[in-house]
């Protein structure tokens, strides 16, 4: 993808995985490299941002063995995120508007 990827976007994309249930990096990379070019090594220091700002909680659990980091968000983190949409839904338009050249 040839558009920069914003902290705040990341943040936001990070937050709407975490929503959908507790999740673990690996999972969270592995869904965002679908869409995007993020590698782990990108999304860790993310993961640890939103942790620090009390936006995601981490707890471990054991999986094949070895213990495996969760992510929870929590309820900063459900309020952030709203906030993340709805300037999200209002960049989108803007930008949309200028772009299929809608806008003035």
């Amino acid at each position: 993808m040839i558009f920069n990827i914003t902290a705040a976007l990341l943040d936001t994309l990070v937050l709407a995985i975490a929503e959908k249930g507790d999740t673990y990096g690996y999972e969270i990379t592995r869904i965002l490299h679908d869409s995007l070019e993020v590698s782990e090594s990108t999304l860790y220091p993310v993961l640890r941002r939103l942790q620090k700002d009390e936006c995601l909680e981490i707890y471990d659990r054991e999986f094949s063995g070895r213990n495996r980091r969760y992510y929870r968000i929590t309820d900063k983190g459900k309020q952030q995120l709203g906030l993340y949409r709805r300037e999200w839904s209002a960049y989108k338009s803007k930008i949309s508007d200028i772009v299929e050249g809608s806008g003035k």
